[in-house]
């Protein structure tokens, strides 16, 4: 791959990870309409490493809270980081027993159409949630339930923040804690994906990872700045101007795939 496509997907994915449009779907798009096949499983989890530096350094200061209450046996702490650990087993039994398939879904270009439209269905109920939800996090059986939603998004064109996000607001968590339980949620997953990964990563030739690092690099730096603007337009309760977004992108890349 050239570098400037690795840098062109990093940065798409940087910014479509955060914003509830479907990083995964995005770079499937792109790719297709560069003239290529979709990029394997390992080079959209490398990009998301670098989404992962971006989360990190965005919560760095909560993130360091939740380690040091779990290691001072803090009740809060523990109940939360619970919840984020209950909310991971989705998506881990997705990773362990449907590798393959998923696989095989990303080689599939019109999975993410339809996958941006079923986004679109998720956030247009935040329409009227957005501006009720007050609670500071979800309950243990509300968190399996986004747990279900995230695993769902493993599927390309399911935004895994927009679907996640819009669930919790849903439950009656309230935006910018919905966010932040969503984003945290995403830390233990991705890292998650990417240790699965690692086995085929150590195979790879060195000379063949300088695009990958390079889109993490990328991901990295857009997806701080989309992470931004996502915490403004909760505050203004404006999620669900996505919807129109996710449906309109994923039609004309239906019809697009249906002419060409």
């Amino acid at each position: 791959m050239p570098l400037w496509q690795a840098v062109l997907l990093g940065i798409v994915q940087g910014v479509t990870e955060f914003l509830p449009i479907s990083s995964d779907g995005h770079l499937v798009i792109v790719q297709t309409l560069l003239g290529g096949e979709a990029q394997g499983l390992l080079f959209v989890i490398g990009v998301h490493v670098g989404s992962l530096l971006a989360l990190l350094v965005f919560y760095r200061a909560r993130v360091l809270e939740l380690v040091r209450g779990v290691l001072g046996r803090d009740g809060g702490s523990f109940r939360y980081a619970g919840k984020l650990a209950l909310a991971t087993l989705p998506a881990v039994i997705v990773g362990l027993f449907f590798k393959d398939a998923v696989e095989a879904v990303f080689a599939a270009p019109w999975v993410a159409g339809a996958g941006l439209l079923v986004t679109g269905a998720f956030l247009i109920t935040t329409r009227t949630t957005q501006g009720r939800a007050q609670g500071r996090e979800p309950g243990f059986a509300q968190a399996l339930w986004i747990g279900c939603a995230q695993a769902l998004a493993i599927l390309p064109g399911v935004s895994r923040s927009g679907s996640t996000i819009a669930l919790a607001l849903a439950f009656g968590v309230a935006p910018l804690a919905a966010a932040e339980f969503s984003f945290l949620l995403g830390i233990v997953a991705i890292t998650g994906a990417a240790v699965l990964e690692l086995p085929d990563l150590l195979e790879t030739p060195a000379a063949s990872l300088l695009p990958l690092w390079v889109g993490a690099l990328a991901a990295a730096l857009s997806g701080l700045a989309a992470l931004g603007v996502l915490v403004r337009l909760l505050r203004a309760q404006r999620f669900h101007w996505f919807a129109g977004y996710t449906w309109a992108a994923g039609l004309a890349f239906l019809v697009y795939l249906a002419l060409r």
